[in-house]
């Protein structure tokens, strides 16, 4: 797959796929949105149970938000990855996040997240374990009431539409624990009406720099089937 590096609005870079028009993260800031949508509205919110955090996440990517999750989480993670595509090590470090984000670990870290291997549990520093799959969420069959946080980061509904249907949203919502939460970027009103009809309580927030809105989606205990 073809990508192309880019500069986003706060300065923090990111790939484009040209043949699809497609961006990794928002071209108006990928470490803004990274931290708005996942770690202020996702992680902050999921935090506070304590024990360890167990997050999914659909669409590894470039490790960003694996990445933000470890430098800000209070609790320990198990963070279970889903990647159809993965990227080299080398393509990552063109996009030299340490330039954005103080933190000495970043390519340490970067380096152990991407070269890790698939299927078994790596732990990547004292606080955060990685499981990568290298699988296609339509296949692939999740544990029921597994995970406290998905990071749901796709590519959008234009892009690949198999992966906002009710179907896939009934799978997710089987798959997170009781008051579990769900966070995307993606505002569409298909998608948010697939979210309903899964049985989340869906949440419309004030979305990144560039975006209206981003999406939040809760599994409460009513409607827990």
């Amino acid at each position: 797959m073809d990508r192309k590096i880019i500069v986003t609005g706060d300065n923090s870079k990111t790939l484009l796929i040209p043949h699809l028009n497609e961006t990794y993260h928002s071209t108006h800031g990928a470490f803004n949105e990274a931290m708005h949508v996942f770690i202020q509205h996702g992680l902050r919110y999921a935090e506070g149970k304590g024990g360890t955090l167990k997050i999914l996440e659909m669409g590894l990517g470039t490790g960003l938000n694996a990445l933000l999750t470890s430098i800000h989480a209070k609790n320990s993670v198990e963070y279970t990855a889903l990647e159809k595509y993965p990227l080299a090590i080398a393509t990552v470090n063109e996009l030299s996040f340490k330039t954005i984000i103080n933190n000495n670990e970043v390519e340490e870290f970067l380096t152990e997240l991407h070269n890790a291997p698939w299927d078994g549990l790596t732990k990547i520093n004292s606080t955060f374990q990685l499981k990568k799959i290298n699988a296609d969420l339509i296949e692939i069959d999740l544990k029921p009431k597994e995970y406290d946080l998905i990071y749901f980061d796709a590519f959008g509904p234009r892009v690949q539409p198999d992966l906002w249907t009710k179907e896939i949203m009934v799978k997710l919502y089987k798959s997170l624990k009781s008051g579990g939460t769900l966070v995307t970027y993606c505002a569409q009103g298909q998608f948010k009406r697939n979210l309903k009809s899964a049985g989340f309580i869906v949440e419309s927030l004030p979305g990144p720099p560039g975006k209206r809105e981003m999406t939040r989606a809760i599994k409460t205990e009513k409607n827990n089937h």
